[in-house]
């Protein structure tokens, strides 16, 4: 059995982490803030929704339909999910650049995560993905989640390690 995961976010949108067992894969300057919003309400006040989620989109759905269209997995089905919204704070020089990109001043992002399960073979895992969207990803590796942590943006480590401690648990 694999562990798939899944963030909607800017910098490391997707991970497709995938150890040969079922492990969860998805800094000092950054703090996560955990809201209490479930799936299906708003982010908190201020934050970027994931990039990933439309409009009046249910974020189980938005989840597999993004891992389907950037992977081309489909044999994959949601284990846990983290029942809040996550955020993190753009450092400066971030936030200045993103300004200028979307036209608006976010002082974050906030995120919805989720464990999946991947019940298909290797060989589905496609980076060209479904063809529907621009490639966005160039390689894909096996990682534990240890190493996920030290692989992701110093500025969203807080947020990794919050998603790994709500996952431990469908781990074992």
């Amino acid at each position: 059995m694999a562990v798939l995961w899944r963030s909607f976010s800017l910098y490391s949108p997707f991970h497709l982490s995938v150890p040969p067992k079922p492990i969860y894969s998805y800094s000092s300057q950054s703090s996560c803030t955990c809201s209490s919003s479930s799936s299906m309400e708003a982010p908190p006040q201020g934050y970027r929704r994931n990039g990933g989620i439309d409009d009046n989109e249910d974020p189980k759905v938005a989840a597999l339909r993004e891992l389907k269209e950037e992977t081309g997995v489909s044999s994959a089905e949601i284990l846990a999910e983290v029942p809040y919204w996550l955020t993190y704070d753009f450092p400066p020089e971030v936030r200045e650049k993103l300004k200028h990109q979307w036209g608006s001043d976010w002082k974050g992002q906030a995120q919805k995560w989720f464990l999946l399960k991947f019940t298909g073979k290797e060989e589905e895992i496609n980076l060209l993905g479904d063809g529907t969207e621009k490639p966005e990803f160039g390689e894909w590796s096996w990682m534990t989640p240890e190493q996920i942590v030290e692989h992701a943006v110093d500025f969203k480590k807080p947020v990794y390690n919050k998603v790994l401690e709500v996952f431990t648990p469908y781990l074992h």
